[in-house]
């Protein structure tokens, strides 16, 4: 049994990554897009979990993300990571995709970037 409370969560985080690994899953057509937030940064991948295949990927670590972005951490940040990673799935044809929000709640900086990929033109 874990004594501390870091093992706990970390516990309690694996098993609501599994409840909602059982409920969603992507293909070539709908991918999954898993979006992981630390304190800094953001990233963002297209899954086919059928094939175990990354289609696309995207992050606020990027150069080309920030020769355009000053701030790499905020609201404003999320956003355009948003609109870069709808216009990379677009010129890969993929118009709809699945929402991977993992652990997180969907507010502040999840909650943008999805809306913008919402008006990037994806539909999920």
């Amino acid at each position: 049994m874990f004594k501390h409370k870091v093992h706990l969560k970390q516990r309690a985080k694996n098993k609501i990554r599994k409840r909602i690994r059982k409920k969603i899953s992507g293909t070539s057509e709908r991918p999954r897009v898993l979006v992981v937030r630390s304190n800094r940064y953001l990233y963002v991948q297209a899954i086919d979990d059928i094939n175990g295949v990354v289609l696309s990927s995207a992050s606020t670590l990027e150069k080309e993300f920030k020769e355009k972005n000053k701030n790499f951490k905020n609201i404003d940040a999320s956003k355009a990571l948003g609109e870069l990673f709808s216009k990379r799935l677009k010129k890969k044809k993929i118009e709809s995709i699945v929402f991977d929000r993992g652990v997180f709640p969907y507010h502040g900086r999840i909650k943008n970037l999805a809306e913008a990929m919402r008006k990037g033109g994806l539909t999920f």
